[in-house]
């Protein structure tokens, strides 16, 4: 038995899918199913209970998870507890930044790090979902991600919240100054490559399909210019940052106009989050909420 075999089945007891624990541990499905099995035959018992529609934990299945969380737990913890034996004068701590921060919180960002004394704090880029994995194995201090999140053992505070607006062709919309989700049902919407919109984009897109917008695609390219110059040719929109100061406004060019709703109000809400259990990061974490949450 090794360590993945462990990281394996507790993604598929935590998703219940085969298929959703495979995008999340970034494999296929046969291997992983593969591996699991090989976990149930060294264990002698049934984990799962599964059909082609259908996957549910077993009574061994159901007394394993506590199990393995706590050996992953003890396992992935390995690296912050020696770090916090051997104390040096200054610690290095990682902290998560997700793509996409308003620039208002990378400024409150720089003033933690220069308040942070007694810590080096350093940037660690990536996505919401893999900072916050990330933050589970002890390998990041503190990360900053797009909510919504829900990992447990996982503290998060809200320190951000940045309107969204409706991307739409100026030349049918530049005269406007709103525009409602009953007024596109004819538009086709449009979302970059899988993986390069925060989790929330999910939501937007149940709340864009209740309307009765039902021409939808999905670009192949992770390049924001492409879903501009896909809207500027007409009748089709995307969603992105509302305010003209954010990072993300990419979309704002002659071609383009970007308008609030009338009729909803969505908004990318950024969090702090952390490892509930790290005492040793208990001074930095009260820092941390005190100068990102701001004003709010």
């Amino acid at each position: 038995m090794e360590i993945f075999h462990l990281r394996y089945f507790l993604a598929v007891a935590e998703e219940l899918s085969f298929s959703r624990a495979a995008r999340r541990l970034h494999m296929a499905t046969s291997p992983l199913s593969q591996r699991v099995r090989d976990l149930e035959r060294e264990l002698e018992v049934v984990l799962f209970d599964r059909d082609s529609h259908h996957v549910g934990l077993t009574r061994a299945g159901e007394a394993l998870v506590p199990i393995v969380r706590d050996v992953l737990g003890r396992f992935d913890d390995i690296g912050w507890r020696l770090r916090e034996e051997i104390v040096p004068e200054q610690r290095t701590v990682y902290i998560g930044v997700p793509p996409g921060l308003h620039r208002r919180v990378r400024e409150r960002l720089k003033e933690l790090e220069s308040r942070a004394t007694g810590y080096r704090l350093k940037r660690w880029p990536g996505g919401s979902a893999d900072l916050a994995a990330a933050l589970q194995r002890g390998e990041l201090g503190l990360a900053l991600v797009h909510l919504p999140v829900h990992i447990e053992g996982i503290g998060i505070l809200e320190i951000d919240s940045e309107p969204l607006g409706a991307v739409l062709p100026a030349a049918e919309f530049r005269d406007r100054e709103s525009v409602s989700l009953s007024e596109l049902t004819e538009y086709t919407y449009v979302r970059p490559a899988a993986g390069m919109s925060p989790t929330y984009f999910e939501q937007l897109g149940v709340r864009i399909a209740a309307a009765g917008i039902n021409k939808k695609i999905t670009l192949s390219s992770g390049d924001y210019g492409s879903v501009s110059e896909f809207v500027a040719n007409g009748s089709a929109f995307a969603i992105s940052m509302l305010d003209p100061e954010s990072d993300m406004q990419k979309h704002r060019t002659e071609n383009n106009v970007v308008l609030p709703f009338n009729d909803f109000q969505p908004a990318l809400t950024t969090g702090l989050g952390w490892r509930e259990d790290r005492d040793d990061l208990r001074e930095l974490l009260e820092l941390a909420k005190e100068v990102l949450a701001g004003s709010r």
